[in-house]
């Protein structure tokens, strides 16, 4: 999966997350209610929430790839230096995978990990 779409209550500030915090870049901006950023890999979509999009969220979170363990500190401690809700910190898992949650503007769960089999 390289593409994900997000209803987010305030697209100019989780624009800003996406793409001054996390890297992102526009990719394309069809009008003021919805832009696709992209990291030279993925693409993600954030749509401004309407009423009618307004239904419950069924994302549990999405992920960004980190090319090693390292990074995953690195990031914790950037993201976590410009304010960032932070819902745990970093720790290696039983695969050898390391990563940890933060919550971008809107309240969506984000992890940064580092998945040895996707970086090899």
């Amino acid at each position: 999966m390289r593409h994900v779409a997000l209803y987010v209550q305030d697209l100019e500030t989780c624009e800003q997350f996406y793409e001054g915090l996390l890297g992102m870049r526009v990719e394309w901006r069809p009008d003021t209610d919805n832009v696709y950023l992209t990291s030279g890999n993925d693409n993600l979509a954030l749509h401004r929430a309407t009423e009618l999009a307004n239904g419950p969220q069924r994302l549990d979170h999405l992920g960004f790839i980190l090319n090693r363990p390292d990074d995953v500190d690195a990031w914790h401690a950037f993201l976590s230096g410009h304010g960032v809700t932070i819902k745990t910190s970093p720790r290696t898992h039983r695969d050898g995978a390391r990563s940890f949650y933060c919550l971008d503007p809107d309240g969506n769960a984000v992890q940064m990990i580092f998945h040895p089999p996707l970086v090899s």
